[in-house]
Formats: C-alpha cells, sequence, structure tokens
C-alpha cells in the first residue's frame, strides 16, 4: 500500500523543517545568516520588510542589521524609487560569509548522505521536487538556502 500523498506531503513539510534544525544544531552559524541568506534571496530590501520575511519584529531585525553592517556583511543604500528609505544589500564579503555557510551546510548533509543508500539521482529528486513545491525555477549557478 503507498501512502497518501496528504500525508506524504506533510511529511514533507515536517522533514525539511527537522533537517534545517539538524543542520543548524550541528553547525555554528554566525547570528543573522538568515538575513544574509534572505537578501541573496529578496536583493536589497528595507529592514520592515526584511523582518517581514524574517517573521520577526522590525526592533529585532534591526539589531540583526546592525550586528551585519559592524560585520562588513551588508551595507545600506538609498532606496531606489524612496529618497526618504534605505535598502539593506549584501556586500561582497556577505556573499562569501553565505556561500562558505552553504558549504559548511552541503558537507554536514553529504556526510548523513553518505550513511545512507541514496542515490544522487534520489536526490535530484527530491530536490527537484522542493524546488517545485517553492515554485523555484532552477539555477545551476546558486545553491539552495539551508540557514532557514
Amino acid at each position: 500500500m503507498t501512502t497518501p500523498l496528504p500525508t506524504l506531503a506533510s511529511d514533507l513539510v515536517v522533514l525539511a523543517a527537522r533537517l534545517s534544525r539538524a543542520v543548524r544544531r550541528e553547525l555554528e552559524h554566525p547570528a543573522g545568516a538568515r538575513a544574509l541568506s534572505l537578501l541573496d534571496e529578496l536583493g536589497p530590501t528595507g529592514v520592515t520588510a526584511l523582518a517581514s520575511a524574517d517573521r520577526c519584529s522590525q526592533p529585532t531585525m534591526t539589531a540583526t542589521v546592525k550586528s551585519l553592517l559592524e560585520q562588513g556583511l551588508v551595507d545600506r543604500r538609498p532606496h531606489p524609487t524612496d529618497g526618504r528609505a534605505q535598502v539593506v544589500a549584501l556586500t561582497a564579503a556577505g556573499r562569501d560569509e553565505l556561500s562558505r555557510i552553504r558549504r559548511a551546510n552541503a558537507e554536514l548533509v553529504l556526510d548523513r548522505l553518505a550513511a545512507t543508500r541514496h542515490s544522487a539521482e534520489e536526490v535530484a529528486t527530491a530536490v527537484a521536487v522542493l524546488r517545485d513545491v517553492l515554485d523555484l525555477r532552477p539555477d545551476p549557478t546558486s545553491q539552495e538556502d539551508t540557514t532557514s
């Protein structure tokens, strides 16, 4: 008997979240790694919109952005359409740090995959399913977000 699709859909959400939490527990990521990932996904963004995307308060995101600014991982730029506002954007150092984080995530998951019998084709299918569910177009030059 095959598992019903609603059960599989629920399992997909639960297991993807557990994998993300397992990676975060095992790897030391700097505070603000999620904000870096969101900026990579969204592009230059205002603090309020960034807080909304991260589902945190605006003061919490303001503190996160302040820390990332001090580390040189983001900068502030004038808003392209609102001269009174600013947006936060990744710097080259921020992109490098995000790449480092994603490589560390990949290494951890690769180690876990090595302990299974899943083929590269099976993993590619799992990635394709998640991409479709998230309605993302494949981009062979980027790595998926595993910091969330």
